[in-house]
């Protein structure tokens, strides 16, 4: 579990969707006996001592919403979901596909790109060229990868996270190519570092996670 403020007030925690009980319960503890408010997007908890959790519905919308809101977002959380993965940064890429925590299919590729400052004696004008051309060929087939590993699953596919950097990912955004998987996002983004097998494995310790707001009693 992790926290940070959050805006307007409070903090953001995130919680392991197996862990979401203990937490509730803990919750309970600290603040006393609370009552649960809620809908597609948000179960709100009201404790004793006015506390609220406010508990984000991860991969929104939670059908039916209503009570007992408490357990069916529990329910909701947990569930095994089929969801693609990309993950894009500048010279290197992943694309997979999970089962709930299992990946089913995954590709990760990279391709060189030259960093910023010219060498060699080049003009600025060929490197930053040549810099443009690579970038280029590393986008085109980061493309291409999700395309072979992803799109077989469209079908069945719950959601699509996108990863890695976020101006990276917004260059390849007017891929047509992509636009089925557009369709499908969902958030969080994931900020993550060098897309290598072993990131992408970890990837749904991000995605799965739930965001809870906390805000204490005054």
């Amino acid at each position: 579990m992790s926290a940070r403020p959050a805006k307007g007030g409070g903090r953001w925690v995130t919680v392991p969707p197996e862990r979401l009980n203990p937490w509730i319960d803990g919750f309970a503890a600290r603040h006393g006996p609370f009552t649960a408010t809620g809908d597609r997007q948000v179960v709100r908890l009201v404790a004793a001592d006015g506390a609220l959790a406010e508990l984000r519905v991860p991969f929104p919308p939670m059908m039916p919403p209503g009570p007992p809101h408490v357990a069916r977002f529990v329910t909701h959380a947990g569930a095994a979901r089929r969801v693609g993965v990309f993950l894009v940064r500048l010279g290197g890429y992943a694309a997979g596909v999970f089962h709930g925590t299992e990946l089913v299919a995954s590709k990760v590729g990279s391709r060189l790109v030259q960093g910023r400052t010219a060498a060699g004696g080049w003009s600025q004008q060929r490197f930053a060229r040549r810099r443009r051309n690579q970038a280029a060929q590393a986008y085109d087939d980061a493309v291409e990868t999700v395309v072979r590993v992803v799109m077989p699953h469209l079908a069945a596919l719950d959601a699509v996270v996108f990863g890695g950097d976020r101006r990276a990912v917004e260059a390849l955004r007017p891929d047509r190519r992509l636009e089925p998987l557009l369709v499908l996002e969902r958030e969080p983004f994931l900020v993550v570092p060098d897309p290598r097998l072993a990131v992408l494995r970890d990837t749904p310790a991000l995605f799965r996670a739930v965001r809870i707001r906390v805000v204490d009693p005054e």
